[in-house]
């Protein structure tokens, strides 16, 4: 075991990590239609499961080492980018770096990500392209754990780009649908928005370094950019900002579309047209907490952009708010859960825009939890009802009673009673936003008092939405109350595991007030700035209990309201709805957000198309037309044999890339899906190639 176990034996292991998902993406999208069902199960479980086996050698291996400042494993695969710049020269390598940052992450995709795989076996059953499910399930954890041990900037924005890309395909896995397609183009569109932000972010902070560094800078890795900070602090600036405060900000927008906040949210609730698991995947463990993990690698970026930082803060806190009151009147089941994960992740935002950034992780790895958890307990309610709306359900307890009392314990971690995990780190995220300093004097109680207001929120809508699912009474009819029934233990089976870790996941991250030692900030110390750390220092205990006395209070206001409105009084909701019937039909109707960007954005931009297409064909067309008129009438003046022979010669290559054009047009189907196995077994043969030679 120890041999196993040898640092260095660890550190040229870490290629697995990622490439064993990118493995099972290729043999499962590749030879899928040929082989059976449970071959490809096996193959997308097994492959996240040894990567997670892996992750877990990678992160004991880091504990082993007893000087927490030399936890840092890097393996280089190759030489990317080799170029001259400045008097000196730019080079870039395919490297991974597992540090306590990047292997808290890759447990949470492996562990949480294998244990969704798991629950697809069970979930997809019957389906007829589950050899393609899994292939696009495989290369979206490729995508995050690439964007997770990325030792670069630049590689770290290819993962970047991957789950974008996956997201797009999965969310729109049941493309014949076209609404779920329109979805999928959606989520895809929305986060290419902030990608540009992302990548003029990017572009500005080389630019500013290696134009004012000389030969001093030589690539874009993270010791780089840590020790180049001076650099942009002594930036000119520009418009009167400084560049860290601009780099800073562009990046917050690329986070704002990965992570769906204010206001790049949008795609997310639409993310529901996609099959249960992948939504469980997208909320829980990959895609949304990429802007969260970015900003906490960076924490050396922006804890010298205060403004930013201020920004990110008011950012994370008002979505977190506002996302809790939409999620109080939507029906679908996975909708609610939708935006109650834009909520959390404005707490997530909220903690690192005020410098906790180990509280932020602390929330990311318990939202992972009891997130995934609710997420796939719907998709266990939805597999026996069949349908996503809760006013057709009711009563299920008793059909379902181990997707109820998983998805009970998710519901107390979430709505932040004690002890469970929800409890312990979205606290700390309150704690350390009342004892903030930002520059805005009094800002921190004010984002503190809007946070503390969306909990109770939280708990009254999770509240609601128990009370519509499992209590009272079947509402969707007798022929489905017949057909009712538990589901499978493929798929219980991971329910169970991940209602124990919400209920133990806390330990990690115990308070002050506990006098233990707070595990998760200790371990993740040498990765955070100085300045970001929220640690166990000089606290006023006795506020620290009293706010936490506050902050259950509110939580316990919020399910009693709920439980008062839903079982105790089920007439009150549609009293109130009658009374403030605008205000209803604003958060049925989510802010109208959708409808006023269509009408500012999306149509602008569809007549823009439409005047261009009609440019392009009466005027680029016409000239091309006009151009080889006077071509062939001087072809004539200078002699039919010239003209004979030119064109003869003209022809007989173009019969040739004609009949070459004839062959390979048969690679050009217009299905993306093919077009990514072409990419993906392109990637896989290239890395293989670096490796052996």
């Amino acid at each position: 075991m120890n041999a196993l176990l040898n640092t260095q034996t660890v550190a040229n292991s870490l290629w697995l990590i990622p490439c064993l998902p990118l493995v099972g993406a290729v043999i499962n999208g590749l030879l899928g239609r040929r082989l059976p069902d449970r071959l490809i199960h096996f193959i997308g479980c097994c492959s996240v499961f040894i990567a997670f086996l892996v992750s877990v050698a990678g992160f004991v291996t880091l504990v082993r080492i007893e000087e927490p400042g030399n936890r840092l494993l890097i393996q280089s695969l190759y030489q990317w980018i080799l170029t001259a710049w400045n008097q000196g020269s730019f080079s870039l390598e395919v490297a991974f770096r597992l540090d306590p940052l990047s292997a808290v992450l890759c447990l949470v995709v492996t562990g949480v990500g294998f244990l969704i795989h798991l629950y697809s076996v069970g979930y997809m059953a019957g389906d007829e392209s589950q050899g393609r499910y899994f292939a696009y399930l495989n290369l979206f954890t490729f995508s995050m754990l690439l964007l997770v041990l990325a030792d670069n900037l630049l590689l770290m924005f290819v993962g970047w780009e991957g789950v974008g890309l996956c997201s797009y395909l999965l969310i729109g896995f049941w493309f014949s649908d076209l609404e779920k397609a329109r979805a999928g183009m959606k989520a895809f569109i929305v986060n290419r928005v902030g990608d540009f932000g992302f990548f003029v972010g990017l572009m500005l902070l080389f630019w500013t370094l290696f134009e004012g560094s000389g030969a001093s800078m030589t690539g874009l890795g993270i010791n780089q950019l840590r020790e180049a900070i001076p650099l942009l602090s002594s930036a000119t600036p520009i418009l009167g900002v400084g560049v860290a405060t601009w780099v800073a900000l562009l990046f917050f927008v690329g986070a704002t579309g990965k992570s769906a906040q204010i206001p790049l949210y949008i795609w997310l609730p639409d993310a529901m047209a996609g099959p249960t698991p992948v939504s469980a995947f997208i909320h829980a463990a990959t895609m949304v907490t990429a802007g969260v993990y970015m900003i906490v690698r960076l924490n050396f970026l922006y804890v010298i952009a205060p403004a930013a930082m201020a920004v990110v803060a008011v950012v994370g806190a008002v979505t977190a708010f506002y996302a809790a009151t939409i999620a109080l009147t939507q029906n679908d089941i996975k909708r609610v859960l939708a935006y109650s994960t834009i909520s959390q992740l404005g707490y997530m935002f909220l903690a690192v825009g005020v410098a906790a950034f180990s509280s932020g992780i602390f929330h990311l790895v318990t939202h992972a939890f009891f997130k995934a958890l609710l997420f796939l307990g719907a998709g266990s309610v939805i597999h026996a009802v069949h349908s996503n709306d809760m006013q057709e359900m009711g009563g299920l307890k008793k059909y379902m009673p181990h997707t109820y009392l998983t998805f009970m314990i998710a519901y107390l971690a979430i709505s932040g009673i004690p002890p469970f995990s929800g409890f312990m780190s979205k606290d700390e995220i309150l704690w350390s936003t009342f004892n903030s300093h930002l520059p805005v004097p009094g800002l921190g109680k004010a984002l503190w008092a809007l946070g503390l207001l969306g909990a109770g929120l939280t708990a009254f809508y999770m509240t609601r939405l128990i009370a519509l699912t499992f209590m009272g009474g079947f509402r969707g009819g007798s022929e489905k109350e017949s057909h009712l029934h538990e589901s499978p233990s493929v798929m219980t089976v991971p329910l169970m595991i991940l209602a124990l870790l919400s209920v133990v996941g806390g330990v990690i991250g115990l308070p002050a007030v506990s006098h233990l030692p707070n595990l998760l900030h200790d371990f993740l110390g040498p990765v955070l700035s100085t300045h970001g750390s929220s640690g166990h220092g000089a606290h006023a205990y006795a506020l620290e209990v009293l706010l936490m006395l506050v902050s259950t209070g509110v939580a316990i206001t919020g399910i009693y309201v709920g439980w008062l409105f839903y079982v105790k009084r089920p007439e009150l909701p549609g009293r109130l709805a009658a009374r403030f019937a605008g205000l209803y039909r604003l958060l049925v109707h989510k802010y109208y957000v959708d409808e006023i960007y269509q009408k500012l954005f999306l149509r602008p931009v569809l007549r823009l198309v439409t005047l261009s297409g009609r440019f392009d064909l009466n005027t680029i067309d016409g000239a091309v037309n006009l151009s080889s008129r006077v071509t062939a009438k001087f072809a004539f003046l200078i002699g039919w044999e010239d003209l004979k022979i030119v064109d003869g010669a003209v022809n007989g290559l173009a019969d040739i890339f004609k009949r070459w054009g004839a062959w390979l047009r048969h690679l050009q189907t217009g299905r993306v899906q093919q077009y990514l196995y072409s990419v993906v077994l392109g990637i896989f043969c290239l890395c293989v190639f670096m490796l052996l030679f």
